[in-house]
């Protein structure tokens, strides 16, 4: 087969790789990180690379824009005329057809994101599916000489009340060394008083368990000590398999593809989970041969990956999963690196798109027990939604898209140093301040040039900002009658700047373009949309509460998501942040089995409403398209003349300097 010799700058990484691969393929190949959120389909234009042309004698060869196949209509469609003549491409589209030195711009590298997902204060009843017994066989008797699994498992009984469990294998090979060692004294790590797992000499006091959430973007473990309940120590990862795209149907769409794109999928997730179970381990000064039990929540199609279960089902309606209840699983069946016998419990499913990580919402919110209307929405990628109480739930998934977390946004990222996550515009001199991940103070207080984009609650603050500020109408236009430089007209038509180029490390500004409006726009709109469809469903016309849950959920501003439209009204004081629900109902899965119960009987009692058969989903769909809304009242953003703001960092917005515009235009 042909190669092509490649170097990727500024990292200065190079290789070897075929001809026929792609840009974005061959920067997977040699460890570059480039921006992929649409998994290499063409469409979102983040994965820019430029060509660099001419001989060079220090590598030995020679690049330029004819060792690259020709441009393609996705590639004229996010590049303009001068990017072109200056040899961008999109390293998705642009095949290797010679040798080439390529530079990755920085809005083009993927950075270090900020991992949110830390574990919330709760308490949680203590009954873990795994304890310890200690015991001291009988010693073998010439007229007795029973097997040690056999004087085991009478002891266990007659000391606990165990009615002769099972052994696994690997328990079973190392008992007689165990009983030796702890000078016949050992302690069985048995689960659910049914199976010993494992025998450790003498008498164990402790063991260990671990919860995980296998987000689409973010994977969270909580080590915790099943004979106490105590978070030992957590670690959150990037899920590696963003490198295929951001959301799940660019991952499905990518093994319906490929050949082996089950095999990588699967194996990119295992190998990470495996990482996440030494990091975690090693910072509680453990080993992850101490880890006995791991819980597992995330949504249906990371749920089939982490499985190897082929997830074409989901692609196609009726999106119905290969199977919906719990399972129980073994680590070493699975190829982790925990103890080979311990047992992984995944939680079930719901539904196609609502998967097991909404049932940990579920049991970590306990909807069902409270008897006021409450509307959970873990915002993502794939929003998905719960409305209910004590009488009756209800979920729905919505196809949000990626753009709330920054995709198909001209300057979105991931929430990594440098992105921008707040922003404030002045009403009357249309100034724009905002705060960067990574720095204490607000610009233009602060004087670095650090900006290197908008991550997803600095773009809800940005497109809130700028209708509050009179910049926006309420069918998302840029208004064209006001004089200020920071709304411009260029060939991607209006625009407003955020940062200046002297504001930002890519000597360009960082701005809001009217497609990056109309993206959020379109995804909020299916938020809403899918939250009236649940209230009619429900019977009912307004929220009494509503929670935000996710690590994304917990750094939005809510003043600014319900400006925006992101929910229908509701009395600021009854909105409220949770966190990562999903990871914390994974840790009480783990350290109490009577929810495992819990979360099945929930799982199927919560009805399903799929939102692309409802009649009136486009018509909700348009009107909650305007800002906030075209029809929907929203009393709590109304105030008394002369209240002032008191907007806050950590999304404490009492909405105090709100107000609403009426238009008769219409969202194009």
């Amino acid at each position: 087969m042909k190669t092509h010799q490649v170097i990727f700058q500024p990292s200065g990484r190079r290789g070897k790789v075929p001809e026929g691969t792609t840009v974005l393929e061959a920067s997977r190949l040699l460890g570059v990180g480039i921006e992929s959120v649409c998994g290499g389909k063409k469409s979102c234009g983040k994965c820019l690379i430029r060509v660099e042309t001419g001989t060079f004698e220090r590598h030995g060869i020679a690049s330029g824009p004819d060792h690259l196949s020709p441009l393609t209509e996705e590639e004229a469609r996010f590049t303009g005329e001068r990017e072109r003549a200056e040899g961008y491409r999109l390293a998705c589209a642009a095949v290797i057809l010679g040798d080439l030195v390529i530079f990755v711009p920085e809005k083009s590298r993927t950075g270090t994101q900020i991992v949110r997902k830390e574990a919330a204060k709760k308490a949680i009843s203590l009954n873990p599916a795994v304890r310890l017994f200690p015991v001291t066989p009988a010693p073998p008797t010439l007229d007795r000489p029973l097997g040690d699994y056999e004087r085991l498992a009478a002891a266990l009984g007659e000391r606990f009340g165990l009615q002769r469990p099972e052994i696994d294998r690997s328990a079973l090979i190392g008992l007689s060394g165990a009983l030796r060692e702890g000078k016949g004294t050992v302690t069985a790590a048995v689960w659910m008083e049914r199976e010993i797992l494992a025998i450790f000499p003498g008498e164990v006091e402790e063991t260990y368990g671990l919860a995980v959430d296998i987000g689409s973007t973010t994977v969270a473990g909580y080590l915790c000590s099943l004979k106490t309940g105590r978070l030992v120590a957590t670690q959150s990862l990037m899920n590696p398999q963003v490198a295929y795209g951001d959301d799940v149907i660019a991952r499905i769409t990518y093994v319906m593809d490929h050949p082996d794109g089950m095999e990588k999928m699967r194996g990119a997730i295992i190998e990470c989970l495996n990482e996440l179970i030494r990091n975690v381990t090693a910072d509680a000064g453990l080993s992850p041969m101490d880890i006995l039990e791991i819980t597992v929540v995330g949504n249906t199609a990371m749920h089939h990956f982490f499985l190897g279960i082929d997830p074409r089902s989901l692609g196609v309606a009726p999106f119905a999963p290969v199977i919906h209840r719990s399972l129980d699983v073994k680590a070493r069946d699975l190829g982790l690196a925990a103890h080979p016998a311990a047992n992984v419990h995944i939680l079930p499913i719901e539904a196609g798109f609502v998967g097991a990580d909404n049932v940990g919402v579920l049991i970590a919110e306990e909807p069902y027990r409270r008897d006021e209307t409450v509307l959970i929405i873990d915002v993502g990628t794939n929003g998905e939604m719960i409305l209910g109480n004590r009488e009756k739930l209800l979920c729905a998934s919505c196809a949000t898209g990626p753009a709330l977390e920054g995709a198909h946004i001209r300057f979105g990222m991931r929430a990594a140093p440098g992105a921008i996550e707040r922003i404030r515009i002045d009403p009357e001199t249309r100034e724009v301040s905002f705060k960067v991940i990574g720095e204490e103070r607000w610009h233009p207080e602060s004087r670095l040039a650090s900006a290197r984009g908008i991550c997803g609650s600095g773009i809800i603050d940005a497109v809130a900002e700028l209708y509050r500020a009179g910049i926006l109408d309420e069918s998302g236009r840029f208004r064209s009658d006001l004089a200020t430089p920071r709304l411009r007209s260029t060939d991607r038509k209006a625009e407003f700047v955020i940062a200046w180029p002297d504001e930002t490390t890519l000597s360009e500004a960082i701005t809001i373009t009217q497609q990056d409006v109309r993206n959020v726009q379109l995804a909020k709109g299916a938020l809403y949309a899918g939250a009236k469809l649940l209230m009619k469903k429900m019977g009912i016309e307004t929220i009494e509460r509503v929670t935000l849950a996710g690590a994304f959920g917990s750094y939005i501003d809510k003043g600014s998501a319900m400006l925006l439209g992101m929910f229908p009204d509701c009395d600021p004081d009854r909105i409220s942040s949770v966190g990562n629900a999903a990871g914390d109902g994974a840790r009480i899965a783990l350290l109490d089995r009577d929810k495992r119960q819990e979360a099945e009987q929930m799982a199927r009692r919560v009805e399903y409403l799929e939102l692309t058969l409802s009649e009136d989903f486009q018509e909700e769909f348009m009107a909650a398209m305007f800002i906030p809304h075209m029809e929907d009242a929203f009393p709590h953003l109304q105030i008394p003349e002369g209240k002032t703001e008191t907007n806050g960092e950590n999304g404490e917005d009492a909405g105090g300097s709100f107000r609403s515009h009426r238009h008769s235009s219409c969202p194009s």
